[in-house]
């Protein structure tokens, strides 16, 4: 098997692995360290959750024509990332451009840095969209050539972004960069599941304190108290 092919085989794992469980933001950005989080997201949509792999594009110079443009070549079942620069408070786009990307190029849904419009259209479509805010005023879409710092900047951000892994929900975004999807992430995930299964069982059903169930971890001391299931799981993480 070749390295892009096990790459993409363990980005498929990941992505699996979070939808199955929808495992969350917050989950995700403990498992990569207490980072990875996309300042300022939140969901057109309450209760929306996305996950997968991701496809970036950018607007600029206040114009939205790079994103018409760019949306033609956009690839099924992505999460399309949107970078906005030097567009100001306008918004990159709307229910016109939204619908493009969900129905016709079939994305898994939309995470835009940066504001939209036509909030209640996207509220009825249901579709799932994060941003940064609402506006109407929108860019134009006027064909600016980028300058070469918004182009070096353009190909920065597509090299963190493109290829890698984008969960959100109604606590934001967390970004899984291209180089973090390996083996040992995969494992954390699958830990940070386990992890929570046993606090919430501590907490919730042997009624522990946050302090002794989270801080002290006492669960290990007395494996007992807790159900067979979750002490195989423990084992095969060898916390015991």
């Amino acid at each position: 098997m070749s390295t892009e092919t096990s790459h993409e085989s363990l980005v498929h794992a990941c992505v699996d692995l979070i939808h199955s469980n929808r495992i969350s933001s917050t989950e995700v950005a403990d498992a990569l360290g207490k980072k990875g989080v996309i300042p300022h997201m939140k969901p057109i949509r309450e209760g929306s959750f996305l996950v997968g792999k991701v496809h970036y594009i950018f607007a600029h110079s206040g114009s939205n024509w790079p994103i018409h443009e760019q949306a033609e070549q956009l690839p099924p079942d992505h999460v399309v990332f949107v970078d906005a620069f030097d567009c100001g408070d306008k918004a990159i786009f709307g229910d016109l451009v939204a619908k493009f990307m969900m129905l016709y190029r079939k994305t898994r849904g939309i995470v835009v840095n940066g504001t939209l419009r036509d909030i209640p259209d996207l509220k009825k479509y249901g579709y799932p969209i994060w941003c940064t805010g609402h506006t109407p005023l929108g860019c134009s879409n006027k064909n600016i050539a980028p300058s070469p710092e918004i182009l070096a900047l353009a190909e920065q951000r597509r090299q963190r972004f493109q290829g890698g892994i984008l969960v959100s929900d109604d606590s934001g975004s967390t970004l899984i960069e291209p180089s973090e999807i390996n083996e040992t992430l995969f494992k954390k995930l699958e830990f940070i599941e386990l992890q929570e299964d046993v606090w919430s069982y501590c907490i919730n059903t042997l009624k522990w304190s946050t302090y002794k169930t989270i801080c002290q971890k006492h669960y290990l001391e007395e494996p007992e108290v807790l159900p067979p299931f979750l002490r195989e799981k423990i084992r095969d993480f060898k916390l015991e």
